[in-house]
Parts: structure tokens; C-alpha cells; sequence
């Protein structure tokens, strides 16, 4: 959201990094640098070994989202950063919510979870634990929801995001539709690091 109160536009942005100590850090620490706000960051193992995904949505203009890239190519950690269209993607996040539950109350919260197709995953006397797995829009419409009933906690883990096309994001098979950018790192390039 930008000084006027409105939705600034968000952009996905993957990154595909070295498995190794201290490259999350210096990751968050370039956009702390540069005042560029995370609005949601997952990390994980990806299909090769001894490499990490990260998927950042990031919020701003196209300029932000090219400053975010430029920046990240300088990283020596950063192999391949690929900007993701909206178009023709999967996108999901996981969130576990925790939400009063009391005798009155219990039946409700289970149609509407049954409704989104989420799940319990944890029952006590007077909560519910809820798991929902979907796109930001879905999570944000259950825990809009639940909120009368009292919500106590929320996990989130960040979005996730995987093209439709027939190859891989960071690989060199299949056929990717022209929206998407993707670029090596120069450092990669060059087999040497470069300043961040």
C-alpha cells in the first residue's frame, strides 16, 4: 500500500540460489538496503540439489519490480531470476488458523471450512485449528470469514507460484510464453562475483 492509502500492484518473482549458509540473509538484506518491502517470501529445496527457490511478491510499479531483479542478478548466491506473469500459473499458499470454537459456534465454523475446502487439523475444547491451502484471494476470504468468531493465530508461508507451460522455470526445456522475463545472473555469467 503506498502513502495514499491504495493497493500498489504486486508481482511474483522468483529466484534460483545456492543451498548454503548466510544467502537468505543477504537476500533480505538487499531489499532492506534498498527499501523494497517483501510482501510475502518462501524459500524451499528445488529439483536440483545443493539449490533453493525463493518466491518473492514484491509490491510496486514495473520499476520496482526492475530494480528488484537488477539487484538480485548482483548477488553471487543468485543463479537465475525470472519474473512470473499472473497468466497461466499455479499459485498457492498454505496458512493454519487457529480460531474459537465453542459448542454454539463449532457447527458453523465447519460448514464454512467445508466450504472452502480446507480442513481441521486440530480440535480442543474451545478452538479449532483450520488448514487452507489456495491462492492469497481464498485465504483471505476465509479468514474474513472466521474473524466474527474470534480469531486467535495465523501461520502463513508465503505464496508459491509454478508456470503451466511444459518446462521448468529455471530450465532450459519447453516453451515459455513471451510475458515472462528470466535472465541468468551476470555473476553466473562471468564465473565471478559481482558488488552488491
Amino acid at each position: 500500500m503506498n502513502n495514499n492509502g491504495t493497493s500498489l500492484p504486486r508481482h511474483t518473482i522468483t529466484a534460483l540460489v545456492e543451498d548454503r549458509p548466510g544467502v537468505l540473509n543477504r537476500v533480505s538484506s538487499m531489499f532492506r538496503r534498498r527499501g523494497f518491502n517483501i510482501a510475502s517470501l518462501a524459500v524451499g529445496h528445488s529439483e536440483e540439489p545443493g539449490r533453493s527457490r525463493m518466491t518473492f511478491v514484491v509490491e510496486g510499479d514495473d520499476r520496482v519490480v526492475e530494480q528488484v531483479t537488477k539487484h538480485l542478478h548482483k548477488l553471487i548466491d543468485v543463479i537465475k531470476v525470472t519474473e512470473i506473469s499472473d497468466e497461466n500459473v499455479v499459485s498457492r499458499e498454505l496458512a493454519l488458523i487457529k480460531v474459537k470454537a465453542d459448542a454454539q459456534s463449532r457447527s458453523e465454523i465447519i460448514q464454512i471450512v467445508d466450504i472452502f475446502r480446507a480442513k481441521i487439523v486440530g480440535v480442543a475444547p474451545d478452538t479449532l485449528i483450520i488448514e487452507v491451502t489456495g491462492d492469497g484471494d481464498k485465504l483471505e476470504s476465509l479468514l474474513g470469514l472466521l474473524k466474527p468468531f474470534g480469531v486467535i493465530e495465523v501461520m502463513r508461508t508465503g505464496t508459491i507460484v509454478m508456470e503451466r507451460w511444459t518446462g521448468s522455470m529455471h530450465g532450459d526445456g519447453g516453451t515459455r510464453p513471451r510475458k515472462q522475463r528470466s535472465t541468468t545472473s551476470l555473476a553466473n555469467i562471468w564465473g565471478e562475483p559481482s558488488s552488491v
